[in-house]
């Protein structure tokens, strides 16, 4: 906790001088562009990997970057949702998972969660990802981690599409969905190319976007 203290006198007396302007005009609004849903997992520092500054993302967080499909009962993460997309207009969403996670390992042993009721119900929203992969080879162990975060993201993909606000901005072209895979050892990120239905490395899978941008890969 010290060190978190001494982070805090040393943003204030040297990093918050220097950009004083920048958040003196984010004290009166925010305007993201990206909804970011992401891991809990401490590891994951979305700032950091995107190499964006305070204001450019609406950055949501929770145990396996999950999103509850919509139904009438009111959580945290619908709220947030339909707030960045209603109300703030976001463009973007991406649901970013990465390699290691812990929630993905739970909810492909659920029994190892029994003292933790929560988590294990709240991983219950992961499981047509474990059961994709478990029809596909059979059986489902750690041995299929990855390919179990690959498809939950492509799962939590599925549920934003259940989101009214979310429903309504895919109708009419005003809002573009992502699924990333973050690699917390090599800084590779994979996303899903929907034209070919697989994860690619983030040059390839947005290779327009680079070329229009004059940006080599």
């Amino acid at each position: 906790m010290e060190d978190i203290i001494q982070g805090v006198a040393k943003f204030q007396n040297e990093v918050y001088p220097g950009k004083e302007t920048a958040f003196r005009k984010l004290a009166n609004g925010q305007n993201p562009d990206v909804l970011f849903i992401t891991c809990a997992d401490s590891r994951i520092d979305p700032g950091m990997l995107t190499q964006t500054q305070p204001g450019d993302l609406f950055i949501c967080r929770n145990a396996g970057n999950v999103v509850p499909p919509h139904s009438n009962q009111t959580g945290g993460m619908t709220a947030s949702i339909e707030f960045a997309v209603a109300a703030l207009g976001v463009s973007h969403i991406v649901v970013c998972g990465h390699s290691d996670c812990g929630a993905m390992k739970g909810a492909i042993d659920p029994s190892g969660l029994e003292d933790l009721p929560h988590v294990k119900e709240w991983l219950g929203h992961c499981r047509a990802a474990r059961e994709i992969v478990k029809e596909r080879h059979g059986h489902v162990d750690k041995c299929h981690l990855d390919e179990v975060s690959k498809e939950n993201v492509l799962l939590q993909l599925q549920h934003l599409r259940t989101h009214a606000a979310v429903a309504a901005k895919l109708a009419s072209g005003k809002v573009r969905l992502h699924g990333w895979i973050y690699n917390i050892a090599s800084g590779e990120v994979e996303c899903y190319n929907d034209q070919r239905q697989q994860f690619e490395l983030m040059d390839s899978a947005y290779s327009h976007l680079f070329a229009e941008h004059g940006v080599a890969v």
